[in-house]
């Protein structure tokens, strides 16, 4: 496939056609409140690190989210060094509070690798990956980690994440297809982030978002189409709460 990979700092006038383009998320992630409160305000803080793929009509097919951060300290003395549990959401956090008190970035974090579904199974996850190494290469930096989701765990929602994320094939590789594609390319399993993107909700948002009763009389465990793991119900108090696990991979550049 023909396709021109560009940052939005090169490519400003592509800002529509990208949040136009379709994703394959499930309603319920969008009320993650990091994501409500941070993913919008990513083309606009750090438009170098968004890439952009367009086909030979110059039509947005894939994006690539990634934010530049402190990974082992903020200059306001804030130890940190270890990859956080709280995954996706807290390096989003990092990201802005850095930015937001000037403190050096010395890692890049990717945040989402989306593809339009028309155009999923064309390996394009793959070169948006390859390119936000590159990406983050050429800005002099040494690494990139990644709170990878698992696209083929929700197939698996009762799986413990520490069994699923180290499951491998004959060949070695990770029984994962996103897993895969990452270690691939040179990626290195870390750890687990046990509460990567938290979702919390009443059982009326909930009804909403999913389409399903969320009626149990007492507390329950309810699986949720395109949930990595089951969404925790709590009836008597009238709210329900999605904590996802992802897997931290690492990427020596």
């Amino acid at each position: 496939m023909d396709l021109a990979i560009s940052t939005l700092a090169e490519r400003p006038e592509l800002a529509g056609p990208m949040w136009a383009m379709d994703d394959s998320w499930a309603e319920f992630v969008g009320h993650d409140l990091v994501a409500r409160s941070h993913m919008s305000r990513i083309p606009d803080a750090f438009p170098e690190y968004v890439l952009l793929a367009t086909d030979g009509q110059e039509r947005v097919v894939a994006r690539a989210f990634s934010v530049p951060f402190a990974l082992r300290s903020d200059e306001r003395g804030g130890a940190r060094g270890e990859l956080p549990d709280g995954g996706w959401d807290q390096v989003l956090v990092w990201a802005f509070a850095d930015l937001r008190y000037g403190d050096e970035p010395d890692t890049v974090s990717a945040i989402e690798v989306a593809i339009d579904p028309a155009h999923q199974g064309r390996g394009l996850s793959g070169r948006m990956l390859a390119a936000m190494r590159d990406n983050a290469r050429a800005r002099g930096f040494a690494e990139v980690v990644a709170p990878v989701r698992p696209n083929a765990k929700h197939l698996e929602p009762t799986t413990a994440i520490e069994e699923y994320a180290h499951r491998t094939r004959a060949d070695g590789l990770p029984h994962d297809p996103w897993l895969r594609v990452h270690v691939r390319v040179g990626g290195v399993i870390a750890k687990v982030a046990p509460t990567s993107m938290t979702v919390s909700g009443s059982l009326a948002q909930w009804r909403e978002w999913t389409g399903l009763p969320f009626d149990a009389a007492e507390d329950c465990l309810v699986e949720v189409e395109g949930a990595l793991v089951p969404v925790h119900c709590v009836p008597e108090r009238g709210y329900a709460v999605y904590a996802e696990p992802n897997v931290w991979v690492r990427h020596a550049l």
